[in-house]
């Protein structure tokens, strides 16, 4: 199995690389045994590489994973003195590399993106410079679920994000006092889904239900497109001045609210629970540069790496900064007594 770091789940490779795996396994005393070559993969994308990588099977040893890395930071890669010896040392006893000629593409072809670099030449695992989030700061903002909870009664703000058939649906809350992320509902289409699939509506209005009474909702917003009778619908019922639209496919204003979100994980001024599917969506969308400023998309229109949960986070994020601005956040003040 070769170049298995492009094996990814919107072209079904890890399906693939299972069926080979399965069949290998099954005729091991016969003789089988499965090989792959890669290059280094990309950790947000969650490739057959990475799952080979990360498998519980090579750190036990059972598996062979075999890598030189060059010995290189990024912030290095001008230094010619630096760049061929990490050459030298990723390609080994490969005498056919030109390390000559790719000490000078590296140094002077500004064409190629720094983390490809990294990755193709050095075999560093690294992400996409198009990536919209660094998995290691959003890691940083992981909270433990059990640590100061979210309970009901609290004050929250929500964004969704809605579709019909292509995409997902979802629906995230934000606590308002500490900018905790939590998923109040997710409706994605499943891999294999047939053509008729659907979003079920009925789930949606419920779980918009349970949220309003549940919580103290403070603000939401509401992606339009599909969903305008509902939005409408909520408006009327939990009140005008708390359920308002918010059409992100209006640039300026997404584009704020996306750098607003980005600036608050990179200094730790948020939190999230550590949903996978959350993070999944949030490592799987790519940065879009638009004359506002960058948006978040999905890495190709037909691409199944969906982000419908990040721009639900991203809305539930900015409605949070509007009701604050409102006066809407109640801070509880403990009363000292003195003796």
């Amino acid at each position: 199995m070769d170049e298995v770091h492009h094996w990814v789940g919107s072209n079904g490779g890890p399906d693939f690389y299972q069926v080979l795996k399965r069949n290998v396994e099954k005729t091991t005393k016969a003789g089988s045994r499965w090989v792959t070559t890669t290059n280094a993969f990309n950790p947000n994308e969650d490739s057959v590489a990475q799952q080979i990588f990360e498998s519980d099977m090579v750190a036990q040893g059972y598996w062979l994973y075999d890598c030189l890395e060059g010995s290189i930071e990024v912030e290095e890669i001008r230094d010619e003195e630096r760049v061929r010896a990490a050459l030298t040392e990723a390609y080994g006893d490969a005498h056919w590399a030109d390390i000559d000629g790719l000490t000078k593409t590296i140094l002077y072809d500004r064409t190629t993106p720094d983390s490809t670099y990294c990755r193709f030449f050095f075999n560093q695992i690294a992400e996409s410079s198009d990536g919209w989030m660094n998995k290691a700061e959003w890691d940083a903002c992981e909270a433990d679920p059990a640590d100061d909870p979210i309970l009901a009664g609290e004050q929250i703000a929500i964004g969704f994000d809605g579709s019909v058939r292509g995409d997902g649906t979802a629906l995230v809350g934000v606590r308002l006092r500490d900018a905790k992320l939590f998923i109040l509902g997710k409706w994605l289409r499943p891999e294999h889904a047939r053509d008729d699939w659907e979003v079920d509506v009925l789930s949606v209005e419920a779980a918009v239900k349970r949220a309003f009474e549940t919580y103290r909702v403070e603000w939401m917003y509401a992606d339009p497109p599909w969903w305008q009778e509902n939005i409408g619908r909520w408006a009327v019922e939990w009140g005008d001045d708390y359920v308002f639209e918010f059409w992100t496919n209006k640039p300026t204003r997404m584009v704020q609210a996306v750098e607003r979100f980005r600036t608050a994980v990179m200094v730790g001024d948020l939190s999230h629970v550590g949903d996978p599917e959350m993070t999944r969506h949030v490592l799987n969308a790519v940065v879009r540069e638009v004359p506002q400023g960058d948006l978040i998309v999905k890495d190709s229109p037909r691409s199944k790496r969906k982000i419908d949960i990040a721009v639900a986070a991203v809305l539930a994020l900015e409605a949070r900064a509007d009701a604050i601005a409102d006066g809407r956040l109640q801070i509880k003040r403990r009363r000292v007594v003195g003796f």
